[in-house]
């Protein structure tokens, strides 16, 4: 039983890697619109959203790459 559990979270593991580069890629494709750079060029910092979305990439990559490398 304890081999089955072991698998399922290293399988979770990577899964959230997967995704935790999916997110952050998608982030910086929003950084790449029009609005999210008219508002770089006027505040200076990129928008909430892809913000958001780096902050949870980076958080889901750096959960799974936990699960799957722990013993």
């Amino acid at each position: 039983m304890a081999k089955n559990t072991q698998a399922v979270t290293k399988a979770a593991g990577i899964v959230l890697v997967v995704a935790g580069i999916g997110i952050a890629y998608w982030g910086y494709q929003i950084s790449g619109s029009v609005g999210s750079q008219l508002h770089q060029a006027f505040s200076g910092s990129h928008s909430n959203e892809v913000m958001i979305r780096y902050i949870a990439g980076a958080a889901s990559f750096a959960v799974g790459l936990f699960l799957f490398l722990k013993r």
